[in-house]
């Protein structure tokens, strides 16, 4: 069934990618971030799966809170003792009033632990996607100054080397283009098994960074075409 992201089948495709970068262009800088890449894949796939499952050990740590302050509730009602001449209407409702806003604060108390693992794993998944988000930046960098109108005009002193013909240019170009839609991919793995909404927030922003830098670099490689017809 193809209706999920397989971790395996992303890590495969960039490791060839790395493969590839490294033979077109070796020792270069852009190998060194397909090899940071791909094993920041592997991590980001076993870090996936991880948060998927349950915490046992906050489930656990939960219920035992909550079936403790069910308990203490029960042993303070028990204390309670009403006679008959304390049931004037001032001293029901002033009893009423103070037995809903226990009721109102175990409530919280309850909700707040209910959502203790949600928050948690939140926190791990934006820590993860921030470091595709910067990774993402440090690709664009290493495309920055790939600039294709090189191709017809004379360098000046201070513009950085360029080594690289029409056909090499395009490939380096477009071996950033995979990467970035590599790592959208990877970002989508962390919202697939999880429903929050601020994770699936910061995943769309991911993928929004990677597909709009990506663009830019086709935009490039659209440049190199014109100019070569």
């Amino acid at each position: 069934m193809y209706r999920s992201l397989e971790p395996s089948k992303i890590i495969d495709t960039l490791s060839r990618l790395e493969a590839r970068v490294g033979e077109r262009f070796p020792q270069s800088g852009l190998s060194r971030v397909a090899i940071e890449l791909t094993a920041l894949a592997r991590s980001s796939a076993a870090r996936a799966q991880a948060l998927a499952r349950p915490n046992l050990s906050i489930r656990i740590s939960v219920i035992t809170l909550i079936a403790a302050g069910l308990v203490a509730q029960i042993a303070a009602a028990r204390f309670l003792r009403l006679a008959p001449s304390d049931l004037d209407a001032p001293a029901l409702v002033q009893g009423l009033e103070a037995a809903v806003n226990l009721l109102l604060l175990f409530g919280g108390a309850i909700w707040f632990l209910l959502s203790v693992e949600t928050r948690w794993k939140r926190g791990k998944v934006l820590a993860a996607l921030h470091e595709l988000r910067v990774m993402a930046h440090v690709i664009d960098m290493h495309q920055l100054t790939k600039d294709p109108t090189t191709l017809l005009s004379a360098p000046t002193a201070s513009s950085p080397k360029r080594e690289m013909n029409e056909f090499q240019l395009t490939r380096y170009l477009e071996y950033c283009a995979e990467m970035l839609a590599l790592m959208g991919k990877l970002a989508a793995l962390y919202a697939e098994n999880m429903r929050d909404g601020v994770v699936i927030d910061a995943v769309n922003d991911v993928e929004n960074l990677t597909a709009n830098l990506g663009r830019k670099i086709w935009q490039k490689i659209m440049i190199i075409g014109q100019l070569r017809e």
